[in-house]
């Protein structure tokens, strides 16, 4: 996710609950989603030297309170309850903290506040699947842990005949302020000079919400960051199928607040640490997304 303002929506945490209801009605639930397993922890507990790094405001209470925007599955979501915050940007940062000898404290929250609420201390950290861009490093400190692109989505079997690259006068789903937005927008204007119909753009608050209405009928295609994408296809049972092929690949970075140089070295050594255990890849293959998987971890790359 690239751009200022992006995706996600600020909603009570009962209109949460029953849109959380209703992707799982159009989804259908699966047994076998990875959030039901047991959690992966790093061996040998916390690294003492790593803890050391940790500033003495954050480690006072023993935890690091963390913005979140829950609802971007798998990477970010709710559990079934409506207010556990559960997937693999959660376990890989809980296992990040558990090396830093604390524990992670998750907040949902709306996407567009996780920037200024790091930059003012009312979080601690930000995890919610923040793409790596020049922009966001000059207001928070960004460190690496995950490559990911950009992937559509249609109906099994393609009923309208849409592809990524020809999707003029086709009704597309995507989330509301994300780079895909932008993405989408560029093609519309392209069909338009092209003496095309320009693409019919539906921005919806939510991702749940996007893919349920490419699910129903309502969109005849999508496209969101590729983790999201093969997780919806594999939760949707079998109704939906991916469309083309990964582009625009980027990195993924935890946020912390810039002036917090020590604490963001300190999380991108104990993502290393990861790394270097094997905690790291167990993780993602848990969840199914190893292919975003990267060999280093680095502020502000």
């Amino acid at each position: 996710m690239i751009t200022g303002s992006l995706r996600r929506r600020a909603i009570t945490a009962s209109a949460l609950v029953l849109t959380g209801a209703l992707a799982l009605s159009a989804c259908g639930e699966k047994k076998d989603d990875p959030g039901a397993g047991e959690k992966i922890t790093p061996t040998g507990g916390a690294d003492a030297r790593l803890a050391g790094m940790v500033p003495a405001a954050i480690k006072a209470d023993g935890k690091i309170l963390v913005g979140v925007d829950s609802t971007y599955p798998p990477n970010e979501f709710l559990d079934p309850d409506g207010k556990t915050v559960v997937g693999w940007d959660r376990e890989l940062f809980d296992a990040v903290a558990t090396k830093l000898g604390l524990k992670g404290e998750w907040v949902t929250s709306k996407f567009d506040d996780i920037i200024p609420g790091v930059q003012s201390g009312k979080y601690e950290a930000g995890v919610s699947s923040f793409t790596i861009n020049p922009e966001r490093k000059q207001q928070v400190s960004m460190v690496s842990y995950f490559n990911a692109g950009t992937q559509w989505t249609t109906k099994k079997g393609n009923p309208a005949g849409i592809q990524p690259d020809n999707a003029c006068g086709k009704k597309v789903a995507v989330q509301k302020g994300t780079v895909q937005v932008g993405d989408v927008e560029k093609k519309s204007d392209a069909c338009e000079k092209a003496g095309k119909p320009k693409i019919q753009i539906d921005q919806y608050q939510g991702q749940d919400q996007a893919t349920a209405a490419i699910v129903s009928g309502k969109d005849d295609a999508g496209l969101a960051d590729s983790p999201i994408t093969a997780y919806a296809v594999k939760q949707t049972n079998g109704q939906l199928e991916l469309l083309g092929e990964i582009y625009e690949a980027a990195p993924y970075g935890f946020l912390v607040k810039k002036e917090e140089a020590q604490f963001a070295q300190a999380v991108s050594e104990a993502t290393k640490a990861l790394m270097a255990d094997g905690t790291y890849k167990k993780i993602l293959e848990k969840w199914n997304v190893q292919a975003g998987a990267i060999n280093d971890s680095a502020v502000n790359p």
